[in-house]
């Protein structure tokens, strides 16, 4: 195959401008990432906060009215990188990710209080 200077001229620029998207998605990229973490709360967590946890596998009632946060867990300790050690009512302990719990705001003498549940198809 021969090429002449014109074909070389357009295949320069075709390669420029590919450079050029690139550089321009990369900084694109970057700029978002610092906007999303710029909107991201970090949640300190101390000994002895309570604390509801995440659980994304809970599929047992699918339904848009179950909730997603389970019952409030003690933190035991708060580990350096994020990780949160967590325990139970009966004093199981278990490592969780901190971005998976928030602070319960509710009282801590309601913990050991029986819930009682009401379906719709029973009432």
């Amino acid at each position: 195959m021969n090429f002449d200077n014109d074909d070389i001229k357009v295949m320069n620029e075709f390669e420029e401008f590919c450079l050029q998207a690139y550089e321009s998605l990369a900084l694109y990229k970057e700029k978002m990432k610092k906007y999303h973490d710029q909107k991201i709360d970090k949640q300190q967590f101390v000994a002895g906060d309570l604390v509801l946890l995440f659980n994304s596998r809970l599929r047992l009632f699918p339904g848009k009215l179950k909730s997603k946060w389970t019952m409030p867990f003690k933190v035991t300790q708060v580990f350096p990188h994020g990780a949160v050690e967590l325990e139970n009512k009966e004093g199981t302990r278990f490592k969780v990710n901190g971005q998976r719990i928030k602070i319960y705001l509710g009282k801590s003498e309601s913990i050991n209080e029986v819930i009682e549940a009401y379906y719709l198809d029973e009432v």
